[in-house]
């Protein structure tokens, strides 16, 4: 069974790269799993904040509180959690419900941000651990130099420079699209808190809008 698994190329190429491609293979399930969860957390928690806003200020421009609380609470979006907040505090004064959605903000972009650093740590580890490997082969290949003394052939050096050239693209192989996908949530992150203050300072206007409205 084991010399039928080392046929495989990939098999041959893990076990020809050494201990090193275990941290590997390990920082690329990491890098997949963390990916994977964040793509679809930030795809439920994405909504058509336009559409939301107009439905929201439809709402509040009659003093339908309750029906706007409701729409929050239908609506699984940071965005609907944060405006949430906000509403409840409707009839305040405009620094008080503005503390109120800023209170919720902060419980919220931490959410959004979740497991990001990981993805940063594992780029960067996934590099250096390549670079390990490039010195373990690089040793090795010198070791068969020092102990060849000078009569040594270009196969006694395959192992050690093979070991390197391996580590070297994993580490590589992992790091770059672990360094793409970062990114892209990073911006995606960063949009939807653009969308989230943008929304948060209408819903102000509404609330203090609709309040001088009522007073009149």
């Amino acid at each position: 069974m084991g010399e039928t698994l080392r046929e495989f190329p990939l098999i041959r190429y893990i076990i020809w790269g050494g201990p090193v491609m275990v941290p590997i293979i390990a920082c690329s399930i990491i890098a997949f799993a963390v990916a994977v969860e964040r793509f679809f957390m930030l795809r439920r928690a994405k909504i058509d904040t336009r559409k939301f806003m107009a439905v929201m200020r439809a709402v509040l421009k009659q003093n339908r509180t309750s029906e706007a609380i409701r729409l929050c609470d239908r609506t699984p979006s940071p965005i609907a959690r944060i405006l949430k907040a906000g509403i409840l505090k409707h009839g305040r004064t405009r620094a008080e419900i503005r503390e109120a959605i800023e209170d919720a903000g902060r419980l919220e972009i931490p959410r959004l941000e979740r497991y990001l650093g990981v993805l940063a740590t594992v780029a960067s580890v996934s590099l250096l651990f390549g670079l390990l490997g490039t010195v373990q082969g690089m040793i090795l290949a010198f070791e068969q130099i020092q102990v060849k003394a000078g009569a040594y052939t270009p196969s006694d050096l395959a192992q050690g420079i093979g070991n390197a050239l391996i580590t070297t693209a994993a580490g590589l192989i992992v790091a770059i699209p672990t360094l793409i996908a970062y990114n892209y949530f990073v911006a995606r992150v960063e949009g939807m808190i653009l969308d989230m203050e943008i929304s948060s300072s209408e819903l102000v206007e509404m609330l203090t809008e609709s309040e001088k409205q009522h007073e009149v």
